[in-house]
């Protein structure tokens, strides 16, 4: 271990609250982690982050998400949560719900010239070795009370009883039995006809608080109430509810999904709860009637992604004491950290107009073991590059590639080796083809490769990043490296990966030097 690495720094940050409070941020390690999950969402709702219009063609529309796709690759990017719900609505073609009204200006309306955006954006993504786990907004009916410009077939027309208006927009009552059963039906359609990597879900449960405004489920609560006297253990209940029937449901259709949700990121301060984080701000148990811990502790949940869009030694939501409050409840669970670089664009918060924030950020959260990334809000504010931020990302802190962390409680059995490996040099640089392994000791087939470059005097090492060369997921037995140089001789490995990224042990090794 590198000497260096047992010192630590301590800085003076400004918190949200203009108090200066010392931060122990520890010393950047060389070795970046070969196992990371490094995220972004991709919103649609008001197209905030695509598409850019309403009115755009569909090539425009492929087009404008290539371009984000590739810019994020750059960035090291290796998962995108991409908003196919934003309000009982739809982003994809193979479901029940009506075409997103985001996506042409029409609700109902179908692409034209047709094309699948949650498939394109799939098969993009995996092209450049990102997971696209589909996001969905569970409980929003309308972003407004304009049922004019509602489907004939949306929901709030065929089961208008299922609804509450609150905060100006029609949301789904949680407590009908019906209303959970519904919305478990809409995600299955995705996980059953798409090759989505994972099911992913935000921080809108019961709504955020308006003031002068009260939620109006009591009729619900006198139907389906037996058993609970305080109607907010009773709403907490129903949201418990339906996690659980989704992590029954997707893992019943599909055990190697993964799903995971993203909460705000206080569960409740210690002041509401003995068991929460010493903290002063809105809280998910309490406010939005959302028991974030339960659905971890009681493992309906494969990672839970808590949005810390705060800075580091705040007096009264600090970045750091959130974070290590959540280390200390993750049961084995992933835990993804929410960043949100649109504060920096925001420039409300006084410490996020210090270029140093996020890169302390990571150096932090990357120096707790219990976490196993970050995912960024959102698309948009990442690529804009505030403070040089996204700049940090590529030459620095995700200048290597990184393959998402195992879930070993979905599946710890790697694939076996891949066999044969050759090189051939040509004008172009070298080409390698091999043999997919035998079958793996489960039966689960090869989902890609991953291929590795060292020097010829290089030893070879698959634990370190800097040697992958190239992520693919794909089952093609060929890549051509179109980076060597001549002059230059080159070790090549391969190895394979499953499903969920476990990796196979490398292949015999094979040196070409390019005359």
């Amino acid at each position: 271990m590198h000497k260096f690495l047992f010192g630590i720094l301590i800085l003076s940050l400004l918190s949200s609250c203009n108090t200066a409070a010392q931060v122990i941020i520890p010393p950047e390690n060389p070795i970046q982690p070969k196992r990371e999950f490094r995220g972004v969402w991709i919103a649609t709702v008001e197209n905030i982050d695509w598409p850019k219009k309403q009115n755009e063609t569909s090539d425009e529309q492929q087009q404008e998400l290539v371009s984000i796709l590739d810019e994020h690759q750059k960035e090291g990017i290796n998962a995108v949560m991409f908003q196919v719900r934003p309000a009982a609505d739809a982003f994809y073609a193979k479901g029940r719900e009506p075409w997103s009204k985001y996506l042409n200006g029409t609700q109902g309306k179908a692409p034209d010239p047709f094309y699948d955006p949650l498939e394109f954006a799939i098969n993009e993504a995996h092209k450049r070795g990102m997971e696209l786990h589909a996001w969905f907004n569970p409980y929003r009916a309308t972003k407004n009370l304009d049922t004019n410009s509602l489907a004939a077939n949306h929901i709030t027309r065929l089961h208008p009883e299922w609804f509450f208006i609150y905060g100006n927009q029609k949301l789904f009552d949680p407590g009908i039995p019906g209303v959970r059963e519904y919305i478990v039906k809409v995600i299955l359609d995705v996980v059953d006809n798409y090759d989505v990597d994972g099911v992913h879900m935000d921080d809108y449960f019961y709504p955020y608080h308006v003031a002068g405004q009260t939620l109006k489920d009591s009729a619900t609560f006198a139907k389906y109430g037996a058993g609970f006297t305080d109607i907010g253990d009773w709403r907490r209940d129903n949201v418990n509810k339906l996690i659980k029937m989704l992590n029954d449901s997707i893992h019943a259709h599909k055990p190697r999904m993964k799903f995971g949700l993203s909460p705000s990121g206080v569960w409740a301060n210690k002041s509401q709860n003995p068991e929460g984080s010493d903290t002063r701000g809105g809280d998910s148990y309490y406010a939005l009637y959302a028991d974030s811990k339960k659905w971890v502790q009681e493992n309906w949940v494969d990672y839970i992604n808590p949005q810390i869009y705060r800075v580091l030694g705040a007096d009264d939501v600090a970045f750091d004491k959130v974070m290590d409050w959540w280390t200390d409840h993750t049961y084995n669970r992933h835990l993804y950290i929410g960043m949100g670089p649109y504060r920096i664009i925001e420039n409300k918060l006084q410490g996020f107009k210090e270029p140093t924030q996020f890169p302390y950020q990571i150096r932090y959260l990357r120096a707790n073991p219990r976490v196993q990334g970050s995912v960024y809000f959102s698309s948009k504010s990442l690529l804009a590059n505030p403070l040089g931020f996204s700049d940090s990302l590529k030459n620095n802190y995700y200048r290597y590639p990184a393959l998402p962390p195992v879930m070993l409680w979905r599946d710890s059995i790697a694939p076996k080796t891949p066999r044969g490996l050759t090189a051939k040099a040509d004008t172009s640089g070298v080409k390698l083809n091999w043999k997919a392994p035998l079958p793996a000791k489960d039966g689960e087939p090869v989902y890609g490769y991953v291929i590795y470059r060292y020097s010829g005097k290089d030893t070879i090492n698959v634990d370190n990043p800097k040697y992958i060369l190239h992520i693919q997921y794909s089952t093609e037995v060929a890549y051509e490296d179109k980076t060597a140089q001549k002059g230059n001789s080159y070790i090549y490995v391969v190895t394979a990966i499953d499903r969920l990224k476990n990796e196979s042990e490398h292949s015999a090794p094979i040196l070409i030097t390019l005359h």
